[in-house]
């Protein structure tokens, strides 16, 4: 059965309508895009300062946190600790010092906009001073907030340590610290989103030379410049009716600039090839649009499934990103075809210049590898699945919580102000302080209940200074360990348990308590949310590829790269294995709480990407040829090249989407990246070949009553044409 152009299967009759139409509206198709590329460009600084970074966490932490707001009129983020250090022979237990150190907090307050403050001055706890009586610090709450950041600017923190300075004496030492006064050390140095998005343009601008040797290479980047500026645009429609996260941004311009880029690439590509055996200009489109522009439109589809399941998330930061992230595949899928094609049936003949390589014939060393693989490939096979095994097991220890502060920053004032309490004996775990609500009477039974506790450093409960409040109070509890590792969140279940049932007690709250309710919350609903997308991409791909077992091996594979790429982030990251060497981070000790949703979210859809675009042709080269030997040799020698610059341009994005200062986002990028690169080349290269060759006619089987539900053609089982050899997709 020879492949067909005329393309009379109801599954593309749609699609070849669609081309249709816009190739007989090219003026309208071609202002319409610019048009609105334009607007997004217009309007891009607004869309950014309309982004969020609203994180209001589930549990009963989050409810905790909502009536101290009510009762206190302050949020419950980890707090901004100032810091002061006296001259050497000066004890900051002195009756004098501890007015004036009182006196510097309280400065540094106002200007941090505090609602209460908690210090040696209103606790007289030997805690809140180190060993030598020489340095003192104080816990200030933020002002209301449910900002993933809520702490205070390099500009405000500067504003603090003037103001503490002018309410000392000369030689005093004062200073900031705190998590957010740490992880805001850096970010004046990031290279930004624009340069980050340039950087990831560059490198695919390469790639892309070097896959099409023309002018050719300039098409994506139009293509994914429309599409991120057009997907700008729609998300500031979005922030007028919902809240989008500041992290959406980031999405856009560098998930956003590969998957263009990636869709195209694979169209251009085939329209490349059939005007290399002898299809006139606008036949070559009509076709590469309904083989390609298909895989196309099923590729989208499959990346917004996992994205979408990030909508059903009680958190608004992930539940945004899914929200903002389905329009980075949609409308990349709606530009591929509709405005490429119009490109390519007008400008694309004069771009294809000066046409060093032409796609006339299948690369000869893919086409060499393929046929090299299905010789071994019980040995392939074996080698992959090792492979993976070896880069998931590292996923078995993965913690999730925040990164530890050595991890924030290991220079600059906020840095030098933590060192000087760890070198004083105060332990970091006092930047993340557990705070426990209860009536004004019992608080001081509750401080000595909780004392005890282990990993408890000190727990304290102040009349003054804005810790009491309409017949209740706020027992600050001191961890040994900060609340985002694993020590200091046994602490936190240990507080938990020591005070459930206590009819003092109305709650417990703080930046631990609800990075636990999270992960309880979130991770004990995930293998639910991972079944229903690997369902929903199941059906997806048995209708694309009429079959039932190469969607399964598609899900399963994709499964596996998944854990390959969260063992690379616990390689990386929780364990520090070349984080300082190449971002100058130190080990964090964890994984962002939300990173690991993140990664799943936008790694099964991208990943996915490569399983539709390389069995889309080895199913059409079989159904050409009856071979699953020569439908290997086909699909592998037509798209290797292609998948894999393809990954390396998406790769390249994350690269440079690693270089913004956030270690969260660092951390997000290299999930994404590793993700990517194994699954291109493990997976795809070696695994999928390997495995289809394996299977044999089985790959193609999809019985009747199977076809009827997905409302398909049923494909029987058919014996191998040994032997055969798949004439030139195209052809007629």
């Amino acid at each position: 059965m020879s492949a067909r152009v005329g393309v009379t299967s109801t599954r593309e009759v749609n699609l070849l309508a669609i081309t249709r139409f816009v190739l007989r509206h090219r003026l309208l198709v071609v202002v319409t895009w610019l048009v609105l590329a334009i607007a997004g460009a217009l309007t891009a600084s607004r869309t950014i300062n309309r982004l969020t970074n609203s994180f209001s966490m589930p549990g009963s932490a989050a409810s905790t946190d909502a009536r101290i707001a009510t009762l206190y009129h302050y949020g419950v983020q980890d707090p901004v600790v100032p810091v002061i250090t006296v001259p050497a022979g000066t004890s900051v237990q002195a009756a004098d010092v501890v007015a004036r150190t009182a006196r510097a907090f309280d400065a540094a307050g106002r200007v941090l906009g505090r609602s209460r403050v908690i210090d040696y001055a209103n606790t007289a706890d030997r805690a809140f001073s180190t060993r030598d009586a020489r340095t003192t610090f104080a816990l200030i709450a933020p002002r209301p907030s449910n900002s993933l950041s809520s702490g205070p600017t390099p500009a405000q923190t500067q504003r603090a340590v003037t103001a503490m300075r002018s309410a000392v004496p000369a030689g005093w030492q004062v200073g900031v610290t705190g998590i957010d006064a740490l992880s805001n050390t850096k970010p004046q140095k990031g290279t930004g989103v624009l340069v980050e998005s340039m950087l990831g343009a560059l490198g695919a601008l390469l790639v892309l030379a070097f896959v099409f040797a023309s002018l050719l290479a300039l098409l994506p980047l139009v293509v994914a410049g429309i599409s991120i500026l057009t997907t700008f645009l729609a998300v500031l429609g979005l922030t007028h009716i919902t809240g989008i996260s500041q992290i959406v941004e980031f999405l856009i311009a560098l998930i956003g600039l590969g998957v263009a880029i990636d869709y195209s690439l694979l169209v251009v590509t085939r329209w490349r090839e059939e005007r290399a055996h002898g299809r006139e200009n606008v036949a070559a489109v009509e076709a590469a649009m309904a083989s390609a522009g298909r895989a196309v439109v099923f590729s989208g589809v499959t990346v917004g499934i996992g994205l979408l399941a990030l909508v059903t998330l009680p958190v608004p930061l992930l539940r945004s990103a899914g929200i903002g992230g389905v329009l980075i595949p949609l409308v990349s899928v709606a530009v591929a075809i509709t405005l490429l094609p119009v490109l390519l049936a007008t400008v694309g003949p004069r771009l294809d210049w000066p046409r060093i390589r032409t796609d006339n014939t299948a690369g000869r060393g893919w086409t060499a590898w393929a046929r090299f693989t299905m010789r071994r490939r019980g040995t392939a096979a074996l080698t992959g699945i090792a492979a993976l095994v070896v880069l998931g097991i590292p996923t078995l220890s993965l913690h999730v919580g925040e990164p530890r502060t050595s991890s924030l920053a290991h220079s600059g004032p906020a840095h030098d102000a933590l060192a000087t309490l760890q070198d004083g004996g105060v332990p970091t775990g006092t930047l993340t302080p557990i705070v426990v609500l209860t009536r004004a009477d019992d608080a001081a039974a509750v401080v000595r209940r909780v004392s005890g506790v282990s990993g408890v450093h000190a727990a304290v409960a102040p009349a003054l200074g804005g810790n009491t409040a309409a017949s209740t109070a706020l027992v600050t509890v001191l961890p040994a360990d900060e609340t985002n590792i694993t020590a200091g969140q046994d602490t936190v279940r240990a507080v938990r348990a020591a005070v459930d049932g206590d009819a003092r007690v109305i709650g417990v709250a703080g930046s631990g308590a609800s990075q636990i309710d999270f992960i309880h919350d979130v991770y004990g609903s995930f293998p639910l949310m991972l079944g229903l997308i690997a369902v929903a991409t199941f059906l997806l791909l048995a209708r694309a590829f009429r079959s039932l077992l190469l969607p399964l091996k598609a899900v399963v594979l994709n499964l596996a790269s998944l854990a390959g790429a969260y063992g690379v982030m616990v390689l990386i990251w929780q364990q520090g294995h070349g984080s300082t060497t190449v971002w100058g981070v130190p080990a964090s000790g964890a994984i962002t709480f939300w990173v690991p949703v993140m990664v799943f979210a936008f790694l099964f859809g991208l990943s996915m990407d490569y399983e539709v675009f390389i069995l889309s042709r080895m199913r059409e080269a079989y159904d050409a040829t009856g071979s699953t030997r020569d439908a290997v040799v086909e699909g592998i020698g037509r798209t290797g090249r292609l998948v894999t610059s393809a990954a390396l341009i998406l790769v390249l994005s994350f690269l440079a989407m690693s270089t913004g200062p956030e270690t969260d986002i660092k951390i997000l990028a290299t999930g994404l990246g590793a993700g990517i690169l194994v699954d291109a080349t493990i997976v795809r290269c070696l695994l999928v070949p390997a495995l289809v060759g394996l299977f044999g006619r089985y790959n193609w089987w999809l019985p009747g009553w199977a076809a009827r539900v997905l409302r398909v053609p049923p494909s029987p089982l058919h014996p191998e044409r040994l032997g055969a050899r798949p004439e030139p997709v195209g052809t007629r």
